[in-house]
């Protein structure tokens, strides 16, 4: 697979410029100070998943709409006082998984809550939360459910719910709340971004491929699902294009960024063909906190992979210094 997008010295100063919407703080925080009126309400259930060394609890919690979202609560069965957290954000089309196959933040020692996405959970992994408010024409996966109205589109529900982990996982006695980190792969990964625009209280994020980011140009350059979705509906709802790039201007985690205080690792893989790396760049040139940037050049949307995973770990006990 050839390169395609831009080279490496013009995506290390790409900016899009973007335009935030009028009334784009105000959405937010309408948004957030809503869901905050509901309880988060997190309930924490053991279960028995035959790993000896990791104690898992099924989580419920109240997320956007109070609607009840899961997710797995991962902590070493050996521990001591309260643990650092890392919140991850599953990839799209993907769920929470069965207990036992996502593990790793915990075998590191350290407090792992996985959410799960709501209404996805089909594709790859298995998922346990409904999406019980879609609403008008869509084609067919989650990037068009809702889109003619920013208020009705998916991700405003997905976004809040994703907010809302984070507070799930403080809930938990054995969690220490000032050390939560957030992390994710393409929409996990977008997820990620977005919650660090979100909230202002996060130790680090580790974002990785990311998808959700410069909607205009990943929308105009790549075939491959998810983005196709979005030129897939324009191409039939022809007299939509405005209406469609506005209510995806609340959700572009380049724009959402621009508040984010954390430290942040980034990865991109240039041959990405699904998150194309000049989107990717729209999100972390904009990022204005601590940031670094991992360049896998002949991967495709796989990432940097396990040797990826090593440099997550590396990171995190930097951070925890």
């Amino acid at each position: 697979m050839p390169l395609f997008d831009m080279p490496i010295a013009q995506l290390r100063s790409y900016d899009p410029q973007n335009i935030a919407p009028d009334d784009f703080t105000s959405f937010w925080q309408t948004t957030l100070s809503e869901a905050g009126r509901i309880p988060i309400a997190a309930e924490f259930t053991p279960v028995d998943t035959g790993l000896q060394l990791i104690e898992t609890f099924d989580v419920s919690y109240a997320g956007f709409g109070g609607d009840m979202i899961r997710g797995w609560l991962h902590l070493p069965v050996h521990r001591s006082g309260r643990l650092p957290v890392v919140v991850q954000y599953v990839g799209y089309g993907g769920g929470r998984g069965l207990p036992h196959e996502n593990v790793l933040w915990a075998m590191a020692g350290y407090a792992h809550f996985v959410m799960d996405t709501r209404g996805q959970g089909s594709s790859w992994s298995v998922g346990a939360t409904e999406d019980r408010s879609a609403s008008g024409p869509a084609y067919p996966g989650y990037m068009t459910r809702g889109i003619a109205n920013p208020a009705d589109y998916y991700y405003r529900r997905l976004f809040t719910d994703a907010v809302r982990a984070v507070d799930a996982a403080h809930s938990h006695q054995d969690v220490d709340p000032s050390r939560t980190f957030v992390e994710g792969m393409s929409q996990g990964g977008g997820l990620a971004l977005a919650v660090a625009g979100l909230r202002s209280d996060l130790a680090g994020v580790m974002a990785d491929v990311p998808f959700l980011s410069d909607f205009p140009r990943a929308v105009e350059i790549t075939d491959r699902d998810p983005y196709v979705e979005v030129a897939k509906y324009l191409k039939t709802h022809r007299d939509q294009l405005e209406t469609v790039f506005h209510t995806l201007s609340y959700f572009d985690v380049s724009i959402l960024v621009r508040t984010a205080t954390a430290p942040a690792l980034v990865s991109v893989a240039m041959m990405d063909e699904t998150c194309p790396p000049s989107t990717v760049f729209a999100a972390y040139n904009a990022y204005p906190a601590e940031r670094e940037m991992r360049i896998y050049h002949f991967n495709d949307h796989e990432g940097g992979g396990a040797l990826h995973e090593q440099a997550k770990l590396a990171w995190l006990v930097e951070r925890l210094k």
